[in-house]
Formats: structure tokens, sequence, C-alpha cells
């Protein structure tokens, strides 16, 4: 007989792990979180410090696990309702604020950073040069745990949910069951059968394309988020002093002139390190990311460039658009990819002797010397070249020859179920939450959509919460 939860969590990522909490303020409520990677203390990877390309891993414990992706990051939570994810679209400017503040609190309360980024009349003239750069700067406040104490924070989200919920890691959900249009709980691939009246889909970024295939065999209605790609950056740390310093996450935008594509920065590690990941379950690919440690730093700083492109019809797989520009990469370089500017620019790749006689140096040392232009296309190129020289003009030595791009940099969340205003599913009492279901796009407001489909639930089932 399969066991029986009133609620089952699938993913154990921010989104899921802020359900998860919330939740458990319902005592009568039997809650179970499945995670389909291990535990935070036993997530680690085996190539970080070693210098050679990831073989890759499957699946990545830098994406895999309770925690979530956000173990490994560098825990930048961005207090904003406009970035971050769709869930103005959901809950209004209002509701959203409320949520991105309540989160916010449950972070303090488990250990996060008081200080913030982002206020301040420096930022107002930041503005206004980023304005004259033809770049619109989007302030707003941000609060900064790094990679080490955001996995000291998460540990402590674990130790209270402890005792309070079923939580199961190593464990991959395989297929949702359903019966008459409500849902009726998972099947694991090691079959077993886990029975539920509601359900929370928050697989993440790694488990986006299987959230995609599951919405195409159950007949779900899914929508195409814009593709991002792009690559990731690294300048000298003092290039960049000024807008870290003040906003610590500089979120910029521009449209390229070339094709009004909009590219914009992301995740923005001030004296971090370039870090590589894999993602894709069975079939992984290599990508590329950043870090920025609290304690530990570097004399560079690195950033994501990222290009969002709309797709018309028949185009219907944007992460399997993705996954081929990633696997481009993989198969020129055996991982990552890493290039000059000023060698892109001169139609040449990069060789070690190159990169060596530059002004920056890689904080990324498996990755290889190549020429990302066999790997993304040239609208892609062309409107990362027309960012990187509108922010140089904005920070001076952003476009340097030395700077040197790291490829690819990818962000699966370009599916999006059709949802209701509590991110309910066409599925009754089945709702999804986070970066994977394209609702989210960063650590606040994933963690927000899990509390909306907590709540959600907690009404129906008619519980009261205690604190």
């Amino acid at each position: 007989m399969p066991d029986k939860y009133d609620v089952i969590i699938v993913g154990g990522g921010p989104a899921g792990i802020f359900a998860a909490m919330e939740l458990c303020q319902a005592p009568d409520l039997s809650v179970l979180l499945l995670e389909k990677g291990k535990d935070i203390d036993s997530r680690t990877c085996p190539f970080a410090d070693k210098g050679i390309s990831c073989p890759p891993c499957s699946p990545c414990d830098l994406v895999s696990g309770l925690g979530g992706a956000g173990a490994f990051s560098d825990g930048k939570l961005t207090l904003s309702a406009e970035v971050g994810g769709r869930l103005i679209d959901y809950l209004g400017v209002k509701g959203t604020e409320d949520l991105v503040q309540y989160v916010d609190s449950i972070y303090l309360k488990f250990g996060g950073s008081n200080r913030v980024y982002g206020n301040g009349d420096e930022v107002e003239e930041l503005e206004r040069k980023a304005t004259l750069a033809d770049l619109h700067l989007l302030p707003m406040t941000v609060r900064h745990l790094g990679t080490e104490h955001s996995r000291g924070v998460l540990r402590e989200m674990r130790e209270f949910l402890s005792g309070r919920v079923e939580v199961k890691v190593n464990t991959i959900a395989r297929a949702v069951l359903t019966e008459d249009g409500t849902v009726r709980g998972v099947e694991t691939e090691d079959g077993q059968r886990f029975e539920c009246r509601y359900l929370i889909i928050a697989p993440g970024r790694e488990g986006a394309d299987w959230l995609a295939r599951e919405a195409d065999r159950l007949s779900l209605t899914l929508q195409t988020n814009p593709i991002d790609v792009g690559v990731r950056v690294e300048v000298p740390e003092a290039v960049l002093r000024e807008l870290t310093d003040a906003l610590y996450e500089c979120k910029l935008e521009y449209y390229s002139k070339s094709f009004d594509d909009r590219v914009r920065t992301f995740c923005v590690c001030p004296a971090g390190e370039v870090t590589m990941e894999s993602t894709g379950g069975s079939d992984p690919v290599t990508t590329v990311n950043g870090h920025s440690y609290a304690e530990r730093k570097t004399n560079n700083t690195n950033f994501a460039l990222l290009v969002s492109t709309n797709f018309t019809e028949p185009f219907r797989d944007p992460i399997a658009y993705g996954r081929y520009l990633a696997r481009l990469a993989n198969i020129l370089s055996g991982g990552v990819i890493v290039q000059r500017l000023g060698d892109l620019l001169s139609g040449r790749r990069s060789t070690n002797e190159r990169i060596a006689r530059g002004n920056v140096q890689p904080s990324l040392k498996s990755a290889t010397p190549g020429d990302l232009s066999f790997a993304l296309p040239y609208r892609h190129l062309k409107s990362i070249m027309e960012m990187l020289d509108a922010m140089d003009r904005l920070a001076p030595g952003v476009a340097s020859r030395h700077t040197l791009l790291y490829g690819i940099e990818v962000k699966f969340y370009s599916s999006r179920l059709a949802l209701s205003n509590n991110l309910e599913s066409e599925i009754a009492n089945m709702f999804a939450a986070g970066d994977g279901a394209g609702v989210t796009r960063g650590l606040v407001q994933a963690s927000a959509s899990g509390v909306v489909a907590a709540r959600e639930i907690m009404k129906r089932a008619g519980v009261v919460a205690h604190s």
C-alpha cells in the first residue's frame, strides 16, 4: 500500500523549503518533502578545487540536494517585487512586496546578515551615469549572505524542519499521479508510490526539463518564457568597485542596437570566483556560474551577461535550445570555454599563453582557452559585445581586451505552467513554485512562491497555523 500524506513537496530548494516551513506551522498536516539530491552536509563537488574539467556528475551536487542551487550560490537576497520573478503577475505589486518582506524576515531569523546594499545618495548618481551610457540601472535593496553563510542559513532551516516534516533525500520523482483531473500523488524512480491530497512541484532549474516532460504527458498548458543564454564576464575587482560597494548586485539592462534584444547583468559576484555546474539529470551538460564568499576574496569580480530572446511558433522547447548551446561549448572544450575579449574581437581563439600575459587571471582554472564564437550564435555575441561597450562607459575597464568571457551560461527556467493566482495548475490541488516552474528567477521570489502555495493549501485544508 502506498504511503499517504496531506501534502507532498517535490524539490528541496528555497521554494520547497519555505513551503515546508510554512506548512509545518499547522501541526495537523502530514508533509513529505522529496529531494533527488543529497542532504546539505553531504553535498560536495569532487572537482571544484582540482583545476580539472567537470565530468559532469549526475546529479550535480552544486545544483541538486537539500537547499537547492541556493546552497552553493552566494546568497544574494534581492528585496524587490520587480526583480527575480513573475510573482507580480499573480499577486500584484503590494502582495508581492509583502511576501518579499516576510521572506526576508525569515532569512534574518535563521542567521541572515543585517547588512543591506542599494541605499544612499550615491545610488541616484549611479542611475544618472547609467542613463548617459545607454543603460538602465534597476536600484534595489540587496542583502548578501555569502556562499559559506548561505549554507549555514539553510542548515538552520533544515534543523527547524527536522521532526516536523518528513524529508527523503536521494529520491527522484518520476511521475505525478492524477485521477479525474485531481492530483493523487507521486511515483518515484524506484517504484515507490506516495499518495497526497495536495502536491507542490518545486523542482528548481535542475528539474525544469522534467517538469516540462510531465506537463506534456499530462496535457497541461505550457507557456514559453524568453530563453536566457550568454557568458560570464570576469574583470579586475577595482573595475566595478564603485557599483558593487553601493549596490552589491548591480542590475543593468540594455537593448541591443543591432537586434533590440534585451541584455542584462545577472548574479554579480564582487571579489568572487567563476564556477562550473552540471544540469540535466541523466544527460547532463556543463554550464558556468559564479560565487562570492563573505570571507574569502579574490582580485576579480564576475557577472553574467544574459541575452533574452523570444522565439516565434512553432518553437516550443527553450530548454532543449539552451542545452544544445551548452553542449556545443562542452564538445569544444570538454567543459567551459574561456576567451579574452580582445581575442574574440580579433577573431582568434585564446591560448594559455595569451591569457597568462593578460591583466585578468582566471579564477576558474579548469576552463579551456578557446573561441566562444563556435558555441554562441552571432546574434547573442553581438548583443553581448554592445552591452560590454555600454558598461565600459559606466565603468571603464569592463571592455578591456584583457576581460575574460566564460561560456556558456544558461538559465533553465523558460517553460512555465499555466497557473492560477495562488499558483495552482490545471490539475486540481497541484501547485507549482520556484525557478524550475518558470515562476521565479532568484532566491527571494522562489522562497515566496513556496509560501503562496503553502498558504493556499492550509486555507483549503482548514487548518490553523501556530508560530
